[in-house]
């Protein structure tokens, strides 16, 4: 193998100033690929975003961001159209990773109706966490920037089968989530493009700690994973770079746990 198999290559990963995109952009520009970045923050957290594209500039790659609404067309052709003049006219995306995690903690149920989830909300988490995948990918594959080799990844978490209270909309995104990828590793192989699904176990994340209760699950977890410690980032993004390596080539449409074997104890 290749010291630097992956130099050269662009990611464009989705969700990239903080959490697991982060920590998978810094890998991956690491191993020497060049990011182009979709985050959305205002001006207090911006230095997280700013500290991000510093340490991929210091590795000396190109970090090309997009301060912007993944979820919204208009700005995701804005960004394509940026990625596309960086990559040239024969130029693909290595790497896609979909790590967006914004959407409604409201319960389904309340006494108050305005205390409960809202159809508008409902959607837009469904619609942020999970189809913009396949909408990312449409138009990457129409405008031809994903080709052979080409890797998807996505995020999900126990959450896609398990309930908690305030996650029902969260645990619906995720489900579809994982549904999408299979759909898309099914229609994608023909194209000899790969699509799987990272399953991380808790994670002390900016997402984690909105969530009512964090701080039980994190205590729980600490006691049930058979490693004793939570997962962190850099775990899911050592995952990913390995899974970039040119020479794995038929991995696709699975659901990958990287957790330590915490989602094998009850």
């Amino acid at each position: 193998m290749s010291d630097k198999p992956l130099q050269g290559k662009w990611a464009l990963i989705l969700g990239a100033s903080s959490g697991f995109g982060a920590a998978t952009a810094r890998a991956l520009a690491t191993a020497g690929m060049n990011i182009c970045g979709v985050h959305l923050d205002l001006r207090a957290t911006l230095p997280a975003a700013k500290a991000v594209i510093a340490d991929i500039e210091a590795q000396g790659v190109r970090a090309l961001f997009f301060n912007t609404n993944a979820a919204d067309p208009e700005r995701r052709a804005k960004v394509l159209d940026g990625l596309a003049a960086e990559l040239g006219p024969a130029g693909v995306v290595h790497v896609m990773m979909h790590s967006l995690a914004f959407g409604s903690l409201l319960p389904f149920i309340a006494d108050n109706p305005e205390e409960a989830i809202s159809q508008a909300q409902m959607e837009m988490t469904c619609n942020v966490m999970a189809h913009s995948l396949v909408y990312w990918t449409q138009d990457m594959v129409r405008r031809g920037m994903l080709g052979p080799g080409s890797r998807i990844f996505s995020m999900t978490s126990e959450g896609s089968q398990r309930v908690l209270p305030h996650y029902g909309a969260v645990s619906a995104a995720k489900a579809a989530l994982e549904s999408h990828t299979r759909q898309l590793a099914l229609e994608l192989g023909p194209r000899g493009i790969l699509v799987n699904c990272i399953n991380a176990g808790v994670t002390d994340t900016p997402a984690l700690r909105k969530i009512p209760g964090h701080e039980l699950m994190i205590e729980t977890t600490l006691r049930r994973n058979p490693q004793r410690r939570l997962t962190t980032p850099e775990d899911v993004a050592a995952t990913i770079v390995a899974l970039c390596h040119p020479d794995v080539k038929f991995i696709s449409g699975s659901v990958i746990f990287v957790d330590g074997g915490e989602s094998v104890v009850p």
